[in-house]
């Protein structure tokens, strides 16, 4: 049995593509820019909110003035509207209180800034749950640099072998497979299953439930 199970947050505990969509939309708007429909959104999650701001700008816009002028914009919308349809995937909670249950620690890992992180997990799966709610620090690196899961393995004080990582991108499985530990990628998620194949996998699962099968 596992000591400690680590997940990604968006497109893999929430579904939260509609509301990161519509804020960038709204500050892509505010500033002048055209909007971008909701199906290009699932290329350009996955590496923290400048990346997206950057994938989102026009071509001959992506300059780090636009960036932070997006950012301005973007988080007072989305701390307001971080919920109008974001939700836990089907089966997430049944499967996080059979972890917590069952004494596993659980924590996340998100490229999703830390206030948003903490908002998110909040919002939806309230206080206790979580032993660490983990997303993108300031002078810290992002996902797939694996500063982020082997940070989350020195304050529990837990080796490599005993965690696993659950994650529904490119950028999870690498993140995963640069600090050694084994991954689960999530095919409910936000990329296809072919992209997850191509790196080392402990297992590609469709239901949240089969992660049980090689946590406990």
């Amino acid at each position: 049995m596992r000591k400690i199970v680590i997940f990604d947050l968006d497109g893999t505990l929430i579904y939260t593509l509609g509301d990161l969509a519509n804020a960038v939309n709204h500050a892509l708007g505010r500033l002048g820019f055209e909007e971008r429909r909701m199906e290009e959104f699932n290329r350009m999650v996955g590496n923290g909110v400048d990346k997206l701001f950057e994938r989102a700008l026009p071509e001959g816009e992506k300059t780090e003035e636009n960036i932070a002028r997006m950012r301005q914009v973007f988080l007072p919308y989305y701390k307001s509207h971080s919920h109008d349809t974001s939700k836990p995937y089907d089966g997430i909670r049944e499967v996080l209180e059979e972890l917590k249950g069952r004494g596993i620690l659980l924590a996340t890992a998100s490229n999703k800034f830390q206030e948003g992180t903490e908002l998110v997990v909040r919002q939806f799966f309230g206080e206790g749950l979580f032993d660490l709610v983990r997303g993108l620090r300031k002078n810290h690196h992002a996902k797939p640099h694996p500063q982020m899961l082997l940070q989350t393995l020195a304050h529990f004080g837990i080796d490599k072998k005993d965690a696993l990582y659950v994650g529904d991108s490119d950028v999870d499985m690498m993140t995963a497979e640069r600090a050694g530990i084994d991954v689960i990628g999530a095919l409910w998620g936000y990329r296809p299953e072919e992209e997850l194949a191509k790196y080392p996998h402990l297992a590609l699962v469709k239901r949240p439930e089969e992660i049980l099968k090689y946590a406990l």
